[in-house]
């Protein structure tokens, strides 16, 4: 059982911003969410391009912004539970809930804050028969462990920044490394596309465009691939087959909680501090709903600073929060370390 002051269902940037004002507050989290690294979509969609409307950065990489919030809550000491999903709640008589995950962890705490984005992400599969019982047998949508694939051939599917880049990294990994992809042109950051041109000139990179994989093959584990090619088929031998074909938002076994949703969304009383149907339960960020509501990282922020104000009413009820701005008090950590700005020099001038 891991006991948390708030468990914050999302490791996106409404949720790892969250941490850190619940840092200030002196209150523990603990962040459980379905991919395998933090981020949410940042991480896992469009690690490479660039965000226009986060305050103070004209121009941020979405990476960057995601490495940026994890060095500010660092200090603050969250837990994580990566590659795991929320499947049930149960709410206890003292008010406080047990969250037990799809891989049957448990998580003890009086606040749940749920900062999913547009829910948990499902891989989008491709249209492939028996696809499913090659899952774990060869056939993987996330890459969790690049040491996996350490001398294993690889073909990646897909046409985007994660195809490029997982493509470019397994080049070094990987005995050998086949991107497929179904047009000759690719989505991606242009220093990708030119690095796996590079790669591929260099002989460390196959590309096959434009191709599409229509068939596995393998009695108990993936043998070879089946490639439609220009009209023609052909089989090529291969250890593993990545799709990597972007995700599906859902909201998943949370929709089944009791919470008031609207178009796929949760219902939040924006008024006040984006809780739920449910004392104790917020969402923030994408995932909520209220008039005027704006899917924006910025308001998912303010919507994060907001909740955790009212969970400390939750976990200290009738203690006094006075609001304090960190140029005047600075931040603790609660790994002993300590942020504040240079004190003023007293001294008379004569």
């Amino acid at each position: 059982m891991i006991k948390t002051d708030i468990l914050i269902i999302g490791a996106g940037p409404t949720g790892l911003f969250a941490v850190f004002e619940a840092g200030l507050l002196k209150l523990k989290c603990h962040i459980l969410d379905a991919l395998p690294q933090a981020g949410g979509q940042l991480s896992e969609l469009y690690p490479k391009k660039p965000i226009y409307d986060i305050p103070g950065f004209p121009e941020v990489l979405a990476g960057d912004l995601v490495d940026g919030l994890m060095e500010q809550i660092k200090q603050f000491e969250p837990g994580f539970t990566l590659g795991e999903r929320a499947e049930t709640i149960d709410k206890q008589e003292d008010g406080t809930f047990i969250v037990t995950s799809n891989k049957g962890t448990k998580f003890h705490a009086p606040v749940i804050a749920i900062a999913g984005g547009l829910g948990s992400f499902e891989p989008r599969k491709p249209l492939i028969e028996d696809i499913e019982f090659y899952e774990d047998k060869g056939v993987k949508y996330f890459i969790k462990n690049p040491e996996k694939f350490r001398d294993k051939r690889v073909v990646i599917a897909g046409g985007g920044d994660s195809a490029l880049d997982w493509s470019i990294f397994l080049a070094n990994v990987a005995s050998e490394v086949t991107l497929i992809h179904r047009r000759n042109e690719f989505r991606g950051a242009l220093d990708s596309v030119e690095k796996v041109q590079e790669l591929k000139s260099a002989g460390k990179i196959k590309l096959i465009t434009p191709a599409e994989v229509i068939g596995i093959n393998g009695a108990e584990h993936v043998e070879s691939l089946d490639i439609e090619e220009n009209g023609a088929h052909r089989k090529i031998e291969c250890d593993y087959f990545i799709p990597l074909f972007g995700l599906t938002p859902k909201l998943g076994p949370i929709g089944d909680w009791g919470l008031e949703i609207e178009k796929n969304a949760i219902k939040v009383n924006n008024a006040l501090d984006y809780q739920t149907n449910i004392p104790g339960i917020f969402a923030i960020g994408d995932v909520n709903t209220y008039p005027g509501k704006l899917k924006l990282i910025l308001c998912g922020f303010h919507e994060a600073t907001l909740m955790c104000q009212a969970a400390y009413q939750i976990i200290n009820p009738g203690k006094k929060y006075v609001l304090k701005y960190t140029t005047v008090s600075g931040v603790d950590g609660f790994d002993g370390t300590r942020k504040e700005a240079p004190k003023a020099v007293v001294k008379a001038i004569v």
